[in-house]
């Protein structure tokens, strides 16, 4: 029979479960990511041969792609965010050392949190509009709610990324695990 634990064991219990847990949401978002971009390169090369080959296009194809670039873009943000390899402009930040290099790296983070829940939120509101006038797309009609939900989740996912991997964006290393 196993003894107590000891503290530093017990601790890293969870810790590890989060790590765990954190790199499964990962690959899930990077299956999607890849399914997403496998059906977008299947219909457009089944729209190919249906053009050349049958000499009829697939009319709905371009509206469908459009939908899934969409929505690749959108959460592939969230999972850039998540890796932190996203655009920066460290220029001066990077220069920084100490204190004052937490408090920008903090800023940024900040801001980057209040610009993206301000986008999904905006986002939201067109996408109710969208839904009581339950308009769709002219050729394949898909409902306009389907593309519009893409940059409110894609923004609202990266707030979330941000926020909960604040501490590591304070250190200005938001690809590290915590």
């Amino acid at each position: 029979m196993a003894g107590p634990q000891a503290p530093e064991e017990a601790g890293q219990a969870p810790a590890a479960a989060t790590a765990r847990d954190e790199g499964r949401a990962v690959r899930v978002m990077h299956a999607v990511l890849g399914t997403l971009m496998l059906a977008g390169v299947a219909l457009n090369a089944a729209n190919v041969f249906s053009r050349y080959v049958l000499g009829s296009a697939i009319f709905w194809t371009e509206e469908v792609l459009v939908v899934i670039t969409l929505w690749g873009v959108f959460l592939g943000a969230a999972a850039v965010a998540w890796t932190g390899e996203h655009l920066s402009m460290d220029l001066f930040s990077s220069r920084l050392h100490g204190t004052a290099r937490t408090v920008v790296n903090g800023l940024t983070a900040l801001c980057f949190i209040a610009v993206c829940a301000f986008v999904a939120w905006q986002s939201w509101s067109i996408v109710g509009l969208h839904a009581q006038m339950g308009s769709v797309s002219p050729g394949a009609q898909i409902p306009r709610v389907i593309p519009h939900s893409a940059l409110a989740v894609g923004f609202g996912l990266s707030a979330l990324v941000v926020a909960w991997r604040i501490r590591l964006y304070l250190r200005g290393a938001p690809g590290e695990r915590p």
